[in-house]
């Protein structure tokens, strides 16, 4: 009998140890989940709210990959670059994140400020883009190449784009994870990989396929009030998609800009970081009211502003020098620098 009640004493002792490890992992996950998701209210210097610029883009760039092909093909595209999304995180990029925190810890600040200068390129080309017109169209693209050329082509630039973005949503979540412990990191790392590309891809169908809905509801609506809904979801996606794109543009000159101010902290240079912290609290005290979000607001701007000024002067140099380096290298990849 008393051997008995010491095995269950030994399962209950591991029960417990089992339970403060599950709870360690959700604490962490909690922790991560929060700054991932950030708000807007939250101090810029937080992991989560800078990934939260990079879930933007990711959200942002990806509709336009079903521009011009056929509609019963724009959910099974979404759903293969998901897929995609999913191996990288969790079977490429999760244990490499694992091995940099490992054995070379250092890295992950430059790792984060070459992620950033990569958001502060692609916002700036963005703007360059909009503003003179350079960048072809997906709809001229689509009128160029067969669907089946044409989805496979998309699918590629889809699947690249979101290594890159994911490559720096694990780096920023790998930077967030305050636990030493490997095992709490892997599942942490795991629930934001599949949590972010659910919400993700989960958004981006919805978007894609709001305007199907709305010609549903138009077609089948008993009620006049949601035959005018439909119409007006119809008429109203591509100012949707319009000012989602520019918010995404503006989140990643924002976070770039960040990442790139905060690593530059991180490794001794303090006047940027200091700059802007002040002008921030000078004009959050001439506000009334809502002094904390005039902060974030001020700082936001502010770095994004220094992001567009390093994205504008890295476009020379990345698509006259690195990108042609490294389409000569690798032609069989016909890598572009941007989206």
């Amino acid at each position: 009998m008393s051997g008995l009640l010491a095995l269950l004493d030994d399962v209950a002792a591991i029960a417990k140890l089992a339970a403060a490890q599950v709870d360690d992992i959700a604490g962490q996950a909690a922790k991560v989940g929060a700054k991932v998701g950030g708000t807007v209210l939250d101090d810029a210097a937080k992991a989560g709210a800078k990934a939260a610029g990079v879930v933007i883009d990711d959200a942002a760039v990806t509709p336009k990959y079903v521009t011009g092909l056929p509609a019963a093909r724009e959910l099974p595209i979404i759903w293969k670059i998901a897929r995609a999304s999913f191996f990288n995180k969790l079977v490429i990029l999760l244990p490499a994140a694992l091995l940099l925190s490992a054995f070379l810890p250092w890295l992950v600040t430059p790792l984060l400020m070459l992620g950033g200068c990569y958001l502060c390129f692609e916002g700036a080309e963005k703007i360059a883009h909009a503003v003179f017109g350079h960048e072809k169209s997906y709809a001229e693209e689509a009128e160029t190449l067969d669907a089946v050329h044409l989805e496979e082509q998309r699918v590629k630039g889809a699947i690249k784009t979101d290594f890159i973005l994911s490559a720096e949503i694990m780096t920023i979540s790998l930077a967030a994870i305050e636990s030493d412990d490997w095992i709490t990191s892997a599942v942490v790392l795991a629930i934001v990989a599949i949590g972010i590309t659910a919400l993700v891809y989960g958004a981006v169908a919805l978007l894609v396929k709001m305007d199907d809905a709305g010609l549903k509801l138009t077609q089948i609506g008993r009620l006049a009030a949601t035959r005018a809904f439909g119409f007006w979801l119809v008429k109203s996606m591509p100012a949707i998609m319009t000012t989602i794109a520019v918010i995404g543009t503006a989140a990643m000159l924002w976070v770039g800009g960040n990442i790139i101010v905060h690593g530059l902290e991180v490794l001794g240079w303090h006047w940027p970081y200091k700059t802007i912290h002040a002008i921030a609290v000078s004009v959050a005290a001439s506000a009334s009211a809502a002094t904390g979000f005039v902060e974030w607001l001020a700082t936001a701007f502010l770095d994004g502003i220094l992001g567009l000024g390093l994205g504008l002067a890295l476009m020379p140099l990345v698509n006259l020098a690195i990108a042609p380096t490294f389409a000569r290298l690798f032609p069989e990849k016909n890598v572009t620098p941007s989206h």
